[in-house]
């Protein structure tokens, strides 16, 4: 065997370790950390999700952003404190913790759009407040453009709204290409990722300090298994062309909406945010001080209280 094929050889040996060695890895994450929720089949996509509250109360939807899941939104207490008052869904996302992303799809945030509408109709949930995060906005924002589905107010959180020149998201969306995404996902992208997410965490909650509840309950590990940096990837490399497509029908939404972002967001600037308030004349905007992307942590009463001004029904008149 010529030293050529030997490095071949080794090289191959190698990539079947790894390669191995992450399907374990996912297996054994799965194991650790079971689904939280229930499922639902929607479209041929299965979906998990949590519902907390008194099913007879106006609902409120929740939408994660890019990269977390369920747990997100629950560790933050933003789904306990709401279930107070309220019917609580809260999905993972396509590709996300536990529900499906099948392949046969492009899954841009209208398309996410489409499959929750059909979702929660299923699940019996009429005119819903629907709450979004980061990425999950973009989820929102598409759901209420539907003509097909109503919902009665929108409170969107740390979003991108408008394309920027943004060089560092599609750098994080090599896993998603074909093939070499594949091959990347299943061998280094997970041992990259897991070097980088201290880094990231802090730039998420800057300038605060991470909160102890994320730190130590968060279940990293799922969010490394390669069929969900695949779904990161994909919104890492759609964020922008979404942005792009859904700028143009800002005006077409019809319900009121708050707008809150941290005004030290180090992920996404707060200007975003000032930019869509401009261009929504009914929409409301609060900029929350030393407060970063995470800011679903950092101002969870008052992201709950602007729900509460969408959910309540209207006060009733009299003459």
């Amino acid at each position: 065997m010529s030293i050529t094929e030997t490095v071949l050889l080794i090289i191959l040996v190698g990539l079947v370790v790894l390669i191995l060695g992450n399907i374990a890895f996912q297996v054994a994450a799965e194991r650790k950390n079971p689904p939280v929720g229930v499922f639902t089949v929607c479209d041929g996509v299965r979906l998990h999700y949590i519902e907390r509250g008194d099913a007879a109360a106006p609902c409120v939807v929740l939408f994660h952003g890019n990269g977390t899941m369920i747990q997100d939104l629950v560790l933050s207490g933003l789904v306990d404190r709401l279930a107070q008052n309220y019917r609580v869904v809260c999905f993972d996302r396509p590709g996300f913790g536990y529900s499906d992303r099948p392949r046969t799809r492009i899954w841009t945030a209208t398309t996410q759009a489409a499959l929750f509408a059909k979702a929660l109709d299923q699940l019996g949930v009429r005119n819903p407040v629907v709450l979004g995060h980061s990425w999950g906005t973009l989820v929102a924002i598409a759901l209420a453009l539907r003509s097909g589905y109503a919902v009665s107010g929108l409170v969107l959180v740390s979003g991108y709204y408008f394309p920027t020149y943004r060089v560092d998201f599609w750098l994080m969306s090599a896993p998603a290409m074909p093939l070499l995404g594949d091959l990347m996902r299943y061998t280094i992208s997970p041992f990259i990722s897991w070097a980088i997410m201290p880094k990231l965490m802090r730039t998420l909650f800057a300038p605060r300090a991470i909160p102890p509840e994320f730190k130590n309950e968060f279940p990293i590990s799922l969010a490394l298994r390669p069929k969900q940096l695949r779904a990161a990837a994909e919104e890492s490399a759609f964020l922008i062309p979404a942005a792009a497509q859904l700028q143009l029908q800002y005006r077409g939404i019809r319900c009121p909406v708050r707008i809150v972002h941290g005004k030290a967001d180090r992920l996404i600037e707060a200007d975003q945010s000032r930019r869509l308030h401009e261009a929504l004349p009914r929409s409301l905007l609060h900029l929350v001080e030393d407060a970063g992307h995470m800011v679903t942590y950092a101002d969870t009463p008052g992201i709950a209280d602007a729900v509460a001004a969408l959910a309540l029904p209207a006060p009733v008149r009299t003459a």
